[in-house]
């Protein structure tokens, strides 16, 4: 397919672990994490081979427990030219946290992301969209310790996270930060999630497309894409012990993701994150 827009869109990194997810939470103790098969490292170099072979810059919303373990990664985004940004500590929700425990995550991420880069790391995303109606402090908290933008919010009804009536495309918090929501297709009066993540793997891939082309045409504007470096890992170990939903959720497709994200690829315009939404600020 010949790409027909001229608008370019965001292409995102989760950079986790298969078992750090948080569908798996009540299975898996994080004081077990290290005992744990890493594979993070592997799919993460993958994925950024693909980025190279397709010319593809990207930003990497890092973990920071991930970036110390496996700071050859962290080297690795800055040397292919993407953005290194902030996927906080620990995987620990935002919903989960007090203010003061969310304040030490992101500025303990923040900290070991810039030490181990040298570069300023200026966008975070919360993990699992967990900013919320009833956190909205973390906006600020983000703001005090040196973020200029958080991708945080997913503006969706899920049973994990959601801010159905949020706005859809980048907005100014009270504290200056820039909020750029992860993507959604308005459908009716209703949005549905078009950015990435379980639903790229659920939806047949003329979905995921007719979704971004949407945004692109139709509102004229910029998409937000993200995946994970397990979503392309089929052989990664089974959690028999969670929830059948869960279990769906998590494994639905993973040996079809690499392949749909190359036609992704050829098919829209892609960028990172900062070079798209803070280049007028």
């Amino acid at each position: 397919m010949v790409k027909t827009e001229n608008i370019k869109n965001a292409m995102t990194v989760d950079v986790e672990d298969y078992f750090q997810v948080s569908a798996f939470e009540q299975c898996i103790a994080r004081s077990d994490w290290d005992k744990l098969s890493h594979r993070v490292e592997k799919n993460t170099n993958i994925i950024l081979d693909l980025f190279e072979s397709h010319n593809i810059k990207s930003t990497f919303f890092v973990l920071g427990w991930v970036a110390e373990r496996y700071p050859d990664i962290v080297k690795r985004i800055i040397a292919q030219g993407h953005e290194l940004a902030s996927h906080g500590y620990g995987h620990q929700r935002a919903t989960m946290q007090s203010r003061s425990e969310f304040r030490d995550d992101i500025s303990k991420a923040k900290i070991i992301l810039e030490d181990l880069s040298g570069v300023q790391v200026t966008g975070y995303r919360a993990p699992s969209y967990s900013i919320s109606k009833d956190n909205l402090w973390a906006h600020d908290e983000l703001s005090a310790a040196g973020y200029l933008y958080s991708s945080s919010v997913y503006p969706v009804k899920h049973d994990l996270y959601g801010i159905p009536d949020a706005p859809r495309f980048a907005y100014r918090c009270e504290s200056g930060l820039l909020e750029v929501p992860v993507t959604t297709v308005k459908i009716i009066n209703k949005n549905f999630p078009a950015g990435g993540g379980g639903f790229f793997r659920f939806y047949p891939y003329a979905i995921s497309r007719w979704n971004i082309q949407q945004v692109n045409r139709r509102d004229q504007q910029s998409a937000i894409f993200y995946f994970h470096p397990w979503e392309i890992d089929p052989e990664q170990p089974r959690q028999h012990e969670a929830s059948l939903k869960s279990r769906f959720r998590h494994y639905l497709n993973l040996h079809k993701t690499e392949k749909r994200l190359i036609r992704l690829f050829k098919d829209f315009n892609w960028g990172r994150m900062d070079e798209i939404f803070l280049k007028d600020t």
